[in-house]
C-alpha cells in the first residue's frame, strides 16, 4: 500500500488525508504512519497551510491534513507558495 500512496501522490501533488482515505476505501488512522514514514523519507511533507473550504463546518479537523509530493529523494525544505484547500468535496 506503501507504493500506491506514493503513486497517487505523484499523481496529483497535494493531497489531503480525506482524499487519500476515500481514494483506499480505508481510515486516515490507518494511513498515518504510512504517511510519517514517507516524511522521514524526504518523499512528502505535511503543509501546513490547509484551509477548510469556504463556510464548511462539517469536515473533521484531522482530515484537513495536507501533503504535498517532493518525490523520491527529495527533502523539501521551502514554504509552499499558496494555502491549499484540504479538502474536495463532490456531489
Amino acid at each position: 500500500m506503501l507504493h500506491d500512496i506514493q503513486t497517487y501522490m505523484a499523481q496529483h501533488g497535494t493531497v489531503s488525508v480525506a482524499d487519500l482515505a476515500l481514494h483506499f476505501r480505508t481510515q486516515p488512522t490507518t494511513l498515518q504512519p504510512m504517511l510519517d514514514k514517507l516524511c522521514r523519507k524526504g518523499r512528502i511533507r505535511q503543509r501546513r497551510d490547509a484551509v477548510k473550504c469556504s463556510g464548511c463546518t462539517c469536515c473533521d479537523q484531522g482530515t484537513l491534513e495536507v501533503y504535498e509530493w517532493l518525490g523520491k529523494g527529495a527533502q523539501g525544505t521551502t514554504p509552499p507558495s499558496e494555502p491549499v484547500a484540504a479538502v474536495r468535496h463532490t456531489v
